[in-house]
């Protein structure tokens, strides 16, 4: 399904006279908001194929119709989702959950929707039908080489449907560890990952970059073999210039300072992007901002400080996604408020003062420091990134848009009520 331009125009016209006048009103204690709105513009988070249809717990899932079918229709989805915010312009595929048949097609397809696709992730935590060899007690860090090595061929094989598709990355997450003690030799295990993603590093594009993505326990509870950002950060060290550590933020123990190592990521040249979620206990994977927002600011804080102080392009030198589960919600509705909630974060970032606050680190005047953290994340931003959707055709209220033209009772008239995305 599309939305016409018109209707999105006829949205705005509605909305206009009272979104100008919150605009104007922020607008003019803001410095330089051209620039901001600009880099509002320039800013795009990839949408996972997988998170366009219901999601499930262990214990049940919910389907609610209309969800996507193959490849082309989550294309059509996420092109959907674009031309509501333009902030959507690309989409991350999950093999072998969607191997395009024919690439061209695909590509080309992406393209009249105005994508393109970002990272591609590899799935060893499945057995696949036809599959030779078990992942049960683990893939890359499998005591037999031969379930070593089909973990290695089929990132390999990953890289080429990227390269034929004009994608430019590849994610690794592995689920290999162990549930009890004593049933893995920790160095074994580690030193088997390592040789097995040099192998695959080896496959990659010169333009390429892999990230190595990590996460505290689950489905193994005692110990995964890539369980925090220390362990990603030095496979990524002994690997290469072209390997980074991927955060996602559900992906630690409570309480874990993500910021802070976020920050030092950067530091070393090692942060490669992230996966946008939220949770309240551990990879609980909901809307982004939905329970920790305070966090999601302090991330993006770091983010711009540390991005600024190297130079870096605030758009493109990272990789930006969202990883969620939709299981009572809407995926697309979801996916639309995670969008609006990463927008609206980076653009409260931006409004950090960073020559009063590094005055005030220096003075370890702590109470200022505060405050120009929490004046910028109590600032209403959303008329800003409202206009800024505005002035690239998007909708003002995309998610009012969405449900005023029906877009998911279209889609099960089209699609029908029982349908279910690809690997859900």
């Amino acid at each position: 399904m599309q939305i016409e331009k018109i209707k999105i125009e006829e949205h705005n016209q509605e909305l206009l006279k009272a979104h100008q006048r919150k605009f104007d009103f922020i607008a003019a204690d803001v410095k330089d908001v051209d620039e901001l709105l600009q880099k509002l513009i320039d800013f795009q988070v990839a949408i996972p194929s997988w998170a366009l249809g219901t999601g499930g717990t262990r214990f049940a899932r919910f389907g609610g119709g209309g969800e996507p079918r193959n490849l082309e229709e989550k294309i059509e989805d996420i092109g959907l989702l674009h031309a509501l915010n333009k902030s959507s312009g690309a989409i991350s595929l999950h093999i072998p959950w969607d191997i395009p048949e024919n690439a061209s097609h695909i590509k080309a397809l992406a393209a009249q929707n105005g994508l393109k696709f970002d990272a591609m992730n590899s799935n060893t935590f499945q057995d696949q039908p036809g599959q030779e060899w078990s992942y049960k007690f683990g893939s890359m860090q499998h005591v037999n080489k031969a379930v070593r090595r089909q973990a290695v061929e089929h990132n390999i094989e990953v890289i080429r449907h990227g390269i034929e598709l004009g994608s430019e990355s590849l994610t690794v997450w592995l689920s290999d560890g162990s549930c009890f003690p004593g049933q893995l030799n920790f160095r074994k295990a580690f030193q088997h990952t390592l040789e097995s993603l040099q192998e695959v590093y080896e496959a990659l594009p010169a333009d390429w970059k892999m990230f190595v993505e990590y996460k505290a326990y689950e489905p193994n509870f005692y110990s995964t073999t890539v369980g925090d950002w220390g362990q990603s950060l030095l496979y990524a060290n002994k690997l290469g210039d072209k390997a980074y550590t991927l955060v996602d933020l559900g992906h630690h123990l409570p309480n874990a300072n993500i910021e802070q190592i976020v920050s030092l990521l950067l530091m070393e040249g090692k942060l490669g992007g992230f996966h946008f979620n939220d949770s309240k206990y551990g990879d609980d994977d909901l809307t982004v901002g939905s329970i920790k927002p305070y966090q999601l600011f302090l991330i993006f804080n770091e983010l711009i400080e540390g991005m600024d102080a190297k130079g870096m392009n605030h758009a493109t030198s990272l990789g930006w996604m969202i990883d969620a589960s939709h299981n009572v919600k809407d995926p697309l509705e979801d996916l639309l408020q995670s969008v609006e909630a990463i927008m609206v974060t980076y653009a409260q970032a931006l409004l950090v003062d960073r020559a009063q606050l590094a005055a005030a680190q220096d003075n370890n005047d702590v109470v200022t420091a505060q405050e120009l953290l929490q004046q910028a994340f109590r600032t209403d931003v959303r008329p800003l990134v409202a206009e800024a959707r505005r002035r690239c055709g998007a909708a003002l209220n995309p998610l009012g848009l969405f449900r005023s033209e029906k877009v998911r009772e279209n889609l099960v008239r089209q699609r029908g009520s029982k349908t279910v995305a690809t690997g859900l």
